[in-house]
């Protein structure tokens, strides 16, 4: 006989768009709900023509526990979507995000960070769609946020993903990685929360000026920009964010944890371009995420 209690925002004023804005679909990323919880105390009604939805914690559960799975069910909520009205808790919060606030939006932005297992470069991403206008609108809106890194993005495994629940419903979509390790920086927060008025005035609902500074553009085009530990171990980085990486070029090294006198096995880059994001903290498992190469387009 209890409630799970999902904080929502919504300023509306006239007609116009509407932005839906979501941080915390992971329970342990932190620069969306901080820009958002600002928002949601700072915009007025009077600033904009349109309406913002905020939900700072659309996964209440999880970021009340620190976590990223929701501790009730043990569920991923980003990859839940769209979720059924009779399933597990993070099901039917997903199904009423995808049913009910969704289908109002316009443009939606779901803020993402590295979490507590990974760090990211701070970029803003737009995902490579079938119908190429919606893809254009997208990655216009991922442009006009002008994080530091703007990336385009082929998804590898989009099943169940609130990115492909709202792109299904012909929405404009950008999502971020703006750090990680289970924290946020001042920076991180910075960029979240001009991004956000940038976003808005880029969509027709506040009026002004946007902010924009060079971004570097950035490809994550197949599976070879990605790398996965085959040895579990202590995780010994050779590159470090942000650095350039030719194909074949060791990123990391990977010891026993267990045992010494053995070699380490060696995570080599698949491909050439810069260390987009890597494993926190120092202990991986077989399987685990190592490094992510990304493409420079400049």
């Amino acid at each position: 006989w209890g409630s799970v209690m999902i904080p929502i925002t919504v300023i509306a004023n006239g007609t116009g768009p509407t932005a839906l804005l979501t941080g915390a679909n992971h329970g342990d990323e932190y620069e969306g709900p901080i820009a958002l919880q600002d928002l949601a105390v700072t915009l007025t009604p009077d600033q904009i023509t349109g309406r913002v939805i905020t939900l700072p914690m659309m996964n209440m559960p999880a970021f009340a526990a620190g976590k990223r799975c929701s501790p009730i069910d043990g569920a991923n909520m980003n990859r839940s979507f769209p979720g059924k009205p009779d399933g597990s808790v993070t099901a039917k919060i997903c199904d009423f995000i995808a049913a009910q606030l969704v289908p109002l939006a316009d443009v939606v932005l779901d803020f993402h960070s590295g979490g507590s297992t990974l760090d990211f470069l701070p970029f803003a991403a737009a995902h490579v769609l079938e119908d190429k206008t919606q893809e254009a609108a997208c990655m216009a809106a991922m442009q006009a946020f002008n994080a530091p890194y703007s990336a385009r993005m082929l998804e590898i495994d989009n099943v169940g993903m609130f990115d492909t629940e709202v792109e299904n419903q012909g929405k404009v979509f950008v999502t971020t990685e703006l750090g990680g390790a289970g924290t946020s920086t001042a920076r991180s927060v910075a960029i979240a929360r001009k991004g956000i008025r940038n976003l808005l005035i880029h969509s027709g609902i506040l009026q002004g000026e946007m902010s924009q500074a060079p971004s570097v553009n950035i490809d994550m085009p197949d599976a070879s920009c990605f790398h996965f530990a085959q040895n579990a171990g202590v995780i010994e980085y050779l590159a470090d964010l942000g650095d350039p990486v030719t194909e074949g070029q060791p990123i990391a090294r990977i010891w026993p944890a267990d045992r010494t006198g053995v070699a380490p096995q060696i995570c080599t880059a698949g491909r050439s371009g810069i260390l987009a994001a890597r494993h926190v903290p120092g202990l991986v498992k077989m399987g685990d995420f190592v490094g992510l190469v990304a493409v420079v387009l400049d």
